[in-house]
């Protein structure tokens, strides 16, 4: 299946929008193909502003979010894959959504295991019924 991120990312993005907001993505700068300009990331991040006002061309693809902003009066092209997206947020509340470590995915459960469980659960259901025979 496909990362649900980059469709998180959008619908916040309009929801922030739509609700008069700023969207902000706090994106990680250590990311090999984050294109930025230099001297922007504090600490290996930055905070970047997403609105439609602060920037042109804007574009939230499944692969990053593609855009031209203005640094030191400079049009710059910025390109940040969704994978090193920290969070998306709104400025004037915080609202919004951070995002877990995207490299550690879970082990699927083994079917045996799985089975076993299911097979448990039906015998705790049973034991513990709750209805009664009413007359």
């Amino acid at each position: 299946m496909n990362s649900s991120k980059p469709y998180i990312i959008r619908a916040l993005h309009e929801w922030i929008s739509d609700n008069n907001c700023t969207p902000l993505v706090l994106v990680s700068s250590k990311h090999e193909d984050v294109q930025i300009p230099s001297g922007i990331e504090e600490d290996g991040k930055v905070v970047l502003n997403v609105s439609y006002g602060a920037t042109q061309n804007l574009e939230i693809a499944n692969e990053g979010i593609l855009f031209d902003a203005r640094f030191s009066g400079i049009s710059q092209n910025l390109y940040i894959p969704v994978e090193s997206i920290l969070a998306i947020y709104a400025r004037e509340n915080g609202q919004g959504m951070m995002f877990g470590d995207q490299d550690k995915k879970p082990e699927p459960p083994d079917d045996k295991g799985q089975k076993i469980k299911l097979q448990k659960d039906k015998n705790t259901e049973a034991s513990k019924s709750f209805l009664k025979v009413v007359k």
